[in-house]
């Protein structure tokens, strides 16, 4: 019987595009099913009752939700390039990462873009914390997963790709060379990845996107 994998998730979703990536990593052939979040699917509020959110992974009908969650489902079940680390430790680190990515990571990124003038600096400085971290984590390695793409780069990508997008729809610049050099240089590889480049939304449309969204809330 042949699988059926099927991908629910929005184009301009850096949570969707995780999951895209692990799955072009892996080989997985799927099927994409675009949403539109400001008029969730029938088929999108079933698969995911809890959260109604992207990204769902529907395997053989089976529904899995949250993209961490999902790609350690997707390491598990597709043996082939393994995302995640071999070493229990190593796997444990991984985990922990990403964790701190999602949870402290990208809400202070994505507050330091949208919150008002007069709480931006203070934002900034708590973002610009999270990176520095981060970048003492990198250190001199090429990826966080060492010397290719694995589990806390694809987590990542939200650093690597649309911090910068978002900045420049909004007017705020994070990640700059000056002071985050390493992951400057991991950014570049990151979206030098063959695999990432193929499957990442045009800048334009992304920044176009974002523009909008500032100047219907002004």
């Amino acid at each position: 019987m042949a699988e059926e994998v099927k991908l629910i998730g929005m184009w301009v979703s850096s949570f969707s595009l995780r999951v895209e990536i692990a799955l072009k990593l892996k080989g997985v052939q799927y099927e994409y099913i675009e949403v539109d979040l400001t008029n969730k699917s029938p088929l999108l509020l079933k698969s995911n009752p809890v959260h109604k959110k992207v990204p769902v992974l529907l395997h053989n009908g089976k529904p899995i939700a949250e993209s961490l969650v999902i790609l350690e489902y997707i390491d598990e079940t597709w043996k082939d390039n393994p995302i995640l680390p071999q070493h229990p430790y190593d796997r444990a680190m991984a985990r922990f990462w990403a964790k701190y990515i999602d949870e402290k990571c990208v809400p202070a990124l994505w507050k330091a873009c949208w919150c008002e003038e007069k709480e931006r600096e203070k934002a900034v400085e708590e973002a610009c914390v999270c990176l520095k971290t981060l970048e003492n984590e990198l250190k001199d390695k090429k990826f966080f997963g060492g010397e290719s793409v694995g589990f806390v780069d694809i987590v990542a990508n939200f650093i690597g790709f649309w911090v910068g997008a978002i900045g420049e729809a909004v007017g705020v610049e994070l990640l700059t060379r000056d002071k985050f050099p390493i992951l400057c240089k991991w950014s570049d590889e990151h979206v030098g990845c063959r695999v990432i480049k193929e499957n990442l939304p045009s800048k334009d449309k992304v920044v176009a996107f974002y523009r909008t969204r500032v100047e219907s809330a002004s």
